[in-house]
């Protein structure tokens, strides 16, 4: 049997760092070995306890979640880091990515999509909640408007468009999207098509650095 996954909880709101923990105790396979409580005893627990993953809360009292991020980097950790916020503004978002997050998770993530984030960024992909993957979406659209032309055409992308491509950033194959979505593969791969084009990516993986060349990081 595989160790577990192990996990650190990092968030002010002792209350919600419980209640987190109380959820993921019944969860085979993935194990909280502490909770800090703010930035100087997250960077301390990581040096001591080495966990595997960090869900880290971006508002804590006396450093903010992308000046851990930083120390994280700084130091050498190798823990992968999930934000966990009540957060959904970009300028958030683009800002614990830029600074090595692997995920970034809404605090009304369901236990389900919790869980698979921190299996998924421990085996080295990354997780982004439905909503933030909204936001960078809504965010891609914006910027490829043409300037001064207000009669230029705004890039359309379809709610099934916008499905694939999330799942695309979750790293998951055209078989697992399929399966997913509940369609076939020749479908997934003509709306990966369609997205490329639209987005003028070369392929799947320059979806989300495209993006990020648009303004969407800095």
């Amino acid at each position: 049997m595989a160790d577990a996954i192990k996990v650190l909880l990092v968030d002010d709101h002792i209350v919600l760092a419980e209640g987190v923990q109380s959820l993921l105790s019944s969860v085979e396979g993935i194990e909280v070995i502490a909770m800090a409580h703010d930035g100087a005893h997250a960077l301390t627990s990581i040096d001591e306890l080495r966990p595997d993953v960090v869900l880290l809360d971006i508002n804590l009292p006396d450093m903010d979640g992308m000046e851990v991020m930083e120390a994280i980097a700084e130091r050498g950790y190798s823990c992968a880091v999930l934000a966990l916020s009540m957060h959904e503004e970009e300028a958030f978002i683009t800002g614990m990515m830029e600074r090595g997050a692997k995920g970034y998770l809404l605090k009304n993530v369901s236990l389900e999509d919790l869980c698979d984030a921190i299996r998924t960024v421990h085996d080295g992909g990354t997780f982004y909640s439905k909503q933030v993957t909204q936001t960078l979406m809504d965010s891609i659209i914006t910027r490829h408007r043409v300037p001064g032309k207000s009669d230029a055409p705004e890039l359309s992308i379809s709610d099934r468009e916008k499905e694939v491509l999330q799942l695309i950033m979750q790293e998951h194959t055209t078989q697992e999207i399929a399966e997913r979505l509940h369609i076939s593969t020749n479908t997934v791969e003509s709306h990966r098509r369609h997205l490329l084009e639209k987005l003028g990516a070369r392929n799947s993986a320059g979806l989300v650095r495209i993006a990020m060349e648009r303004g969407l990081v800095g």
